[in-house]
């Protein structure tokens, strides 16, 4: 018989791979349970697993279904950098730099917590707003977590905006800071000599497995972060 572990990765794979879409209604406990040959308890306690991870919204009397990405209370939304850029009345340009499976480097490791030399994918790509370097996404994307990702060539779509529309996460962490940039990046973005770049370093999980990290540079004299709250009350 299966246990409640067996049948939680089960369905993650489900969501992870898209065959249970976001806002789509999943089978029933009792169902599930004849799927799998066991009980409707081992069946809860999975999905019960996966809606404290944030996959699954559970509501008496209408069902379990897969959330819908980004419609949780966030610190910081992860936009699509197109629309930010079309939004703000912006011509908008991508550009492929590079495109390889590879083995990380060790802080890239540490920050996905992945051991031993599997490969990762690494895409380094180019955003574009009125003609200018906008934003330059050097993103590691784990192919163990999101093995569609091999098949996307992302020449034309960038790995933000594929893997907002694609691929679900529960959690994020976000490192914001102004720096100098590392060597190659001064030349990518068309920097002058000394200018500081600002820097978002953000890791996105499914779970307890790394979706991917990317470290997403801008000069500093152009970009803004804006963020705005919902909830209102007194500061």
């Amino acid at each position: 018989m299966r246990s409640y572990k067996d049948i939680h990765n089960i369905l993650l794979d489900r969501i992870k791979s898209g065959e249970w879409q976001p806002g789509a209604l999943v089978p029933a406990e009792a169902d599930l349970a004849r799927e799998f040959g066991c009980t409707r308890v081992t069946v809860n306690r999975a999905m019960q697993a996966l809606a404290d991870s944030g996959l699954l919204e559970r509501r008496r009397k209408a069902g379990t279904r897969v959330v819908q990405r980004m419609t949780r209370d966030a610190v910081f939304q992860i936009p699509i950098v197109r629309h930010e850029i079309e939004q703000r009345g912006g011509n908008y340009k991508y550009l492929l730099i590079n495109r390889e499976e590879v083995t990380p480097p060790q802080k890239v490791k540490a920050e996905m917590k992945l051991s031993g030399d599997e490969a990762v994918l690494h895409v380094l790509s180019l955003h574009f707003a009125d003609g200018e370097p906008y934003q330059l996404e050097d993103r590691w994307i784990d192919i163990n977590t999101v093995p569609q990702a091999r098949n996307e060539p992302f020449d034309t779509l960038s790995p933000n905006e594929w893997l907002l529309r694609e691929i679900p996460y529960t959690n994020a962490e976000h490192v914001f800071r102004a720096a100098q940039p590392l060597a190659g990046e001064q030349e990518q973005l068309g920097l002058s000599e000394n200018e500081p770049v600002f820097i978002i370093e953000r890791t996105t999980w499914l779970s307890d497995q790394a979706v991917t990290h990317v470290r997403l540079v801008h000069p500093a004299n152009s970009f803004r972060l804006v963020t705005r709250d919902q909830h209102g009350g007194a500061i």
